[in-house]
């Protein structure tokens, strides 16, 4: 049975552990943004109808209307800002609320007078104080990088909201000042200084106390995000890439993304027995996992109802990118998610492999071409490079990547060169007649991670941008040549997305439907080449094995989209430094006790 999918003892009936969104924190997440919006309006606009209750503001005292009129904008905002933590089932989100709303009465009562704002708040704090069981999911990884997004977003935010402030009142407004002077009076007003618009009577109190209170929210929850203590996403330590690596050496050929769960910026759940893993990252709420789980397939179970546990305790968003067929099956069996076929992988046998025949024709003479321009090729280990040629196919490498972030992460290893990674396989080109220039005559990289004892699959493809077309070909045609010296019996290429679909589309006979949703992906080709990667795949006429993505809903499937183009660094929310800017990562050296996957199968 170690082959194929575990099967369940007939006397144990699993129960799905997926975390299944909760109607009470849906529904009072919804319920505190709404009570944020009516806080904020009644900040805004104080007199939305006459109240008998007017008469009291006659006794109270003068500036006291006014600070309560910034107390209920402040407390609007922040139970919008913490609308979402509360549907998330998150403590700190019920503590924060908890403690605003009594505030957020307290301003509607003293500045609109109004007892059914009142009631409103208090009739959402009844819930969150029943029901505060369901409020213990724990914080999310987080960095002072957040610091930064929230100057940019709640300055935004605060100066379009205190345009609405100083707009509010026009009927007490002093002249008609311009729109400059509007703006110029937000902002000093957010610095609290009193700017160039004038009010009649109370409202520039107002207005001021409004302005000031949305800067100073600012100014705090920035501060806050500063100093507060650093919880950096998990990363894998020495010990985890031990465990894994010695998981890989003994059931590394089941899946040709194995390797990719030793990137570093992952991190990993072991099963109870220490025989299986999960490796993840968070992203954006979404606890990504990618591939199958790592080690043996009976211990699988057990590693993903650890990540369930873990998605549940902090209220991810839980999903798998690129499983197998095998792999699909066990996720939805063993938590009740579903899985949608992403694409396929392009998988090259090497014994059927041959440039001969019509079909091979256009990589043939492309090859040929190039081959006759001067260029050679090296296709050897990473342990059988020296330093100095190894260091200068990493900067090459890094130099060559055409973009500003790394991208990859269910199907790149996000290094070259460690110690650890001996096993990994590079296929240069090279270019003797040509003028030696920073990395000499290296012109372009093909970089691939093992599958088990018997494979490969690719990780990078990098080239000079000088270089003639075709580099790429090439090197993969010279990496397919040199395989059976190698003992490599298996090639993995590039993970075409929607390839079935695309295949389909093209061909006589598609219908309307099947034919619009292969130009949509055509159309989107030209920023995620969706197309351009199934037809490059396609040339070395591979086999298709299909890849799965596991969800728990489908209203989760565009967040899980989103998290994964981030993941993958097609979308960045944060401005990355100059690069010469940038602290290098140093290469981790391998200590006493780190065993590579050769030395685990020598073991």
């Amino acid at each position: 049975m170690s082959g194929g999918v575990p099967a369940k003892p007939a006397s144990v009936r699993r129960v799905p552990r997926g975390p299944r969104p909760e109607a009470v924190p849906l529904l009072v997440g919804r319920a505190c943004a709404l009570v944020g919006l009516l806080d904020i309006a009644a900040g805004v606009f104080p007199r939305f109808r006459h109240s008998r209750m007017h008469a009291l503001a006659e006794v109270l005292p003068g500036a006291f209307g006014p600070f309560a009129a910034a107390l209920s904008l402040s407390a609007g905002v922040l139970l919008l800002l913490l609308a979402h933590g509360l549907k998330r089932r998150k403590r700190r989100a019920w503590r924060a609320a908890v403690a605003l709303l009594p505030l957020g009465a307290v301003a509607q009562f003293a500045y609109r007078h109004s007892l059914a704002g009142v009631l409103i708040s208090l009739a959402l704090l009844l819930p969150l104080l029943r029901h505060r069981d369901q409020f213990a999911a724990l914080p999310d990884p987080r960095s002072r990088w957040r610091a930064l997004a929230n100057v940019v977003l709640m300055g935004a935010g605060s100066l379009s909201l205190g345009l609405v402030v100083v707009n509010a009142h026009p009927h007490h407004m002093v002249g008609e000042p311009s729109l400059a002077d509007r703006i110029t009076h937000v902002l000093y007003g957010l610095f609290g200084v009193e700017g160039p618009v004038d009010y009649r009577g109370d409202t520039s109190w107002t207005v001021a106390f409004s302005l000031g209170a949305l800067g100073l929210l600012t100014a705090i929850t920035t501060i806050y995000l500063a100093l507060r203590p650093e919880h950096p996403a998990a990363r894998l330590t020495e010990d985890d890439e031990v465990r894994l690596r010695a998981l890989l050496a003994r059931h590394g050929g089941r899946d040709s993304l194995g390797h990719f769960a030793l990137r570093r910026d992952k991190a990993v759940v072991f099963s109870p027995s220490g025989k299986a893993a999960v490796t993840y990252r968070v992203v954006s709420g979404v606890m990504l996992a990618s591939g199958d789980p790592i080690g043996d397939v009976e211990a699988w179970p057990g590693a993903i109802e650890r990540f369930m546990d873990e998605a549940r305790a902090h209220s991810w968003t839980p999903a798998v990118m690129g499983c197998s067929e095998t792999g699909g099956e066990v996720w939805t069996r063993e938590t009740g998610l579903d899985a949608l076929e992403l694409g396929d992988e392009a998988v090259v046998d090497v014994a059927d492999f041959s440039l001969a025949g019509r079909a091979m024709r256009n990589v043939r003479q492309m090859v040929k071409r190039i081959e006759r321009a001067g260029y050679e090729t090296r296709v050897r280990r990473v342990a059988d490079l020296g330093d100095a040629e190894l260091d200068r196919v990493r900067r090459a490498a890094d130099d060559w990547r055409g973009t500003d972030t790394e991208r990859g992460f269910s199907m790149a290893l996000g290094r070259i060169g460690d110690p650890a990674d001996g096993d990994c396989l590079i296929a240069t080109a090279h270019k003797q007649d040509a003028e030696p220039g920073e990395y000499g005559d290296l012109k372009a990289v093909l970089h691939f991670v093992p599958w088990g004892a018997d494979g490969v699959s690719l990780d990078l493809m990098r080239r000079d941008r000088a270089a003639d077309p075709g580099m790429n070909e090439l090197l993969i045609v010279a990496a397919l040549q040199a395989a059976p010296k190698l003992g490599i019996a298996r090639v993995s290429l590039n993970f075409a997305m929607f390839r079935a679909a695309l295949a389909r589309g093209e061909k006589i006979g598609a219908g309307p439907v099947l034919r619009a949703w292969r130009g949509l992906l055509v159309f989107l080709s030209r920023w995620f080449q969706i197309e351009s990667l199934y037809k490059f795949n396609a040339k070395f006429r591979p086999r298709w094995e299909p890849r799965f993505v596991v969800y728990r809903a489908s209203a989760d499937l565009p967040r899980i989209g989103f998290a994964a183009m981030q993941a993958e660094g097609f979308v960045t929310l944060t401005v990355p430094l100059p690069r010469f800017l940038r602290r290098r990562t140093p290469v981790r050296r391998p200590c006493a006790h780190r065993v590579t996957e050769r030395d685990a199968r020598a073991a």
